[in-house]
């Protein structure tokens, strides 16, 4: 059985932006991905999240999405290595690259490109009834756009936001200090009405 949080030194890494462990670990808990869930990583980087939630959906599969090409490679290569058969890389931009996805039971989204209006209503479309959307925000804006459009679609769905700092220790001569990740919001949002499209 595999469990969440590998350490962020064995993913293969390059210049493209990585979820940190601690990161991961809350995305996939809040994601709660069944064995046969299909799985939208949108703006997956590395493919960190991605090779994690494969894990969890042994009998499902994951779908990488990914605009920059050094990035889709380095997921490729990370999927590799963790033997995970059940992840495809999908090379292009969202909401236009999720286009031809098979439906979804999660959506992950850890980066957006300013479209997450027009990607969370082809989610919305797309998400069976009961699914989830956990989206990492960064940036305030990028939490402000998630909490408007959701406040405006509250007959669909139900929402919760949790704000994570996290402190590493490092040694630094005799003494420990705290060294930190940059903060982030974890908005979870549940479907709980079919709409039928949006």
């Amino acid at each position: 059985m595999s469990f969440p949080g590998i350490e962020d030194e064995r993913f293969i890494r390059g210049d493209v932006p990585m979820t940190k462990q601690e990161i991961r670990i809350l995305t996939i808990a809040k994601a709660q991905i069944e064995p046969n869930a299909i799985v939208w990583d949108i703006g997956a980087g590395t493919g960190s999240i991605s090779v994690e939630a494969a894990l969890q959906a042994k009998d499902g599969h994951v779908y990488a999405i990914e605009r920059n090409p050094e990035g889709i490679g380095l997921i490729k290569r990370n999927a590799e290595k963790f033997q995970v058969k059940n992840l495809t890389a999908v090379e292009g931009e969202a909401p236009q690259a999720l286009l031809e996805l098979p439906s979804c039971d999660v959506a992950v989204i850890g980066g957006s490109g300013q479209h997450l209006d027009a990607i969370l209503d082809l989610i919305s479309s797309r998400l069976k009834k009961g699914g989830r959307i956990v989206l990492n925000c960064i940036t305030v804006q990028t939490l402000a756009s998630c909490l408007s459009y959701m406040r405006s679609h509250q007959a669909v769905f139900t929402y919760e936001v949790i704000q994570v700092q996290i402190n590493r220790l490092q040694a630094v001569g005799p003494y420990n200090m705290a060294k930190a990740i940059n903060p982030i919001y974890i908005a979870t949002c549940q479907k709980v009405r079919d709409t039928g499209g949006i």
